[in-house]
């Protein structure tokens, strides 16, 4: 049969599949306890059972480039539009100095932290660089916002400025200060292979893993590889990270190009089962590539692909990232680094943001722990490149992405129920567009609004009817 499309309705009207208001900050998400591993260990919980989806922002440099009236300002931000989790480095290099002039380290010695007794994070006048991320740590909690910390970037251990001499000593000092904080999550590595310096970086995992065994633990790795090659099977490893970014097809023709779907069916059935997600994916407004600013910049358009086709395909969420954003670019800093063509503070509202809530919102407003990855709803060939439609489903309800809008077939009766009610749910601003109630049975035909043309993506949802 060929489904016509009859009316379009905004979430005003009151349909409770997806939560009406945009507003999505979450100041008390920490009364539900610690942050855990879900039963069928592919999804991330709270201690009491409620659901946790990742929805994270790269802001890599906010220890180091930020003071604290702007850190408060970004925190803000990012919680207003959703965001319960900001990836950031605590060293990216060595020598490391934050905006204060304050250090890191004693004669820039990992195995030294350099701490002044009698400061902290509330001293408005004095105080060190570690006081700095207290502060900072301090706001994201009260916004309910997870700081995913890079004890150090992948290239200090590269160049031997932290090695099996001092990592151990660093790790253990650092676990033991932030411990106790409620909004912490650790991620190991940062940019590099876990096949480079794997005694490091098992010996940073494993010391946190024992002086801090209640926060979880993933691991970044190098652009289009994936944590899980080398340390799945590692106990300090708690779920599962990849970076699919930031070549395009013809850039990346001998990997998975832009099919970060891939990555995530490449984990979904390891064993241990551990969750996984894009940790680095394309980042709105850089050069396909990274470093040649001729090259056509990422999009929202993009963003949301990368998005959508990686949580449908079983990760339990999904990274955000933005070129002025993540390197927390300003005025400051000259030219700034690939090609960067806006300053952090006016690319808090590019467009790829603020749409990253439509997604959470739609991902937490069925059962959540009963959803699996299922290309058998698709009829026929899933399609290559951009013409790639994803799908995925639970007892009651399934959903299939579409990127650029292509006709499609999906197989019936996946879900409960004789019949279902079906509706459009647009990716770029959260709309529902009903279509009507149908039988269960027989090849299905979508034809999605619009015409056919990357970034036209659409999300058909399902839901058995009563």
């Amino acid at each position: 049969m060929k489904i016509s499309r009859i009316k379009t309705f905004f979430l005003i009207i009151g349909i409770l599949l997806i939560p009406i208001k945009l507003s999505a900050q979450n100041e008390n998400i920490f009364k539900n306890g610690r942050l855990s591993i879900s039963a069928n260990g592919h999804y991330l919980e709270f201690e009491n059972g409620t659901p946790f989806f990742w929805l994270g922002d790269t802001g890599w440099l906010l220890f180091s480039k930020l003071n604290r009236e702007e850190a408060k300002k970004y925190i803000e931000d990012r919680s207003r539009k959703g965001f319960n989790v900001i990836q950031a480095m605590v060293v990216h290099s060595i020598p490391e100095v934050n905006i204060y002039g304050d250090s890191a380290f004693v004669n820039n010695d990992p195995a030294h932290p350099k701490v002044t007794a009698g400061n902290n994070h509330a001293d408005s006048v004095q105080y060190d660089f570690w006081d700095h991320i207290d502060y900072i740590l301090n706001l994201a909690a009260a916004k309910g916002i997870f700081v995913a910390m890079v004890p150090v970037w992948g290239s200090n251990v590269r160049d031997h400025k932290v090695n099996m001499t001092n990592a151990g000593i660093y790790a253990g000092w650092l676990a033991e200060r932030y411990k106790d904080k409620p909004n912490i999550i650790w991620i190991n590595g940062g940019d590099t292979r876990g096949d480079q310096n794997t005694d490091v970086w098992n010996e940073i995992g494993n010391t946190i893993h024992r002086v801090d065994p209640n926060h979880l633990i993933t691991f970044h790795p190098f652009g289009r590889t994936q944590s899980s090659t080398w340390f799945n099977n590692e106990s300090w490893l708690s779920f599962n990270m990849f970076q699919s970014g930031h070549r395009d097809y013809v850039q990346d023709s001998s990997g998975y190009g832009e099919d970060n779907w891939r990555y995530v069916q490449n984990d979904y059935n390891k064993k241990p089962i551990k969750p996984t997600l894009d940790g680095e994916p394309s980042y709105e407004n850089i050069p396909h590539g990274l470093h040649n600013p001729a090259m056509p910049y990422w999009t929202d358009n993009d963003v949301r692909r990368y998005a959508y086709w990686s949580v449908f395909s079983g990760a339990c969420g999904f990274t955000y990232g933005d070129n002025a954003v993540m390197q927390m670019h300003k005025p400051v800093n000259g030219k700034g680094a690939y090609g960067v063509k806006e300053y952090w503070y006016k690319a808090l509202n590019d467009s790829g943001a603020a749409e990253m809530v439509y997604l959470k919102k739609l991902m937490l407003s069925e059962p959540y722990f009963e959803r699996i990855p299922d290309q058998t709803i698709i009829a026929g060939s899933n399609g290559k490149k951009y013409n790639y439609i994803v799908a995925t489903r639970g007892k009651s309800y399934l959903y299939v992405y579409t990127y650029n809008g292509r006709k499609f077939k999906i197989n019936p009766g996946k879900i409960l129920g004789k019949f279902v009610n079906a509706y459009w749910y647009n990716p770029r601003n959260g709309s529902l567009t009903i279509i009507e109630k149908l039988k269960n049975k027989g090849v299905m035909k979508f034809n999605p609004p619009g015409v056919k043309k990357n970034g036209n993506d659409w999300v058909l949802i399902l839901k058995s009817a009563g």
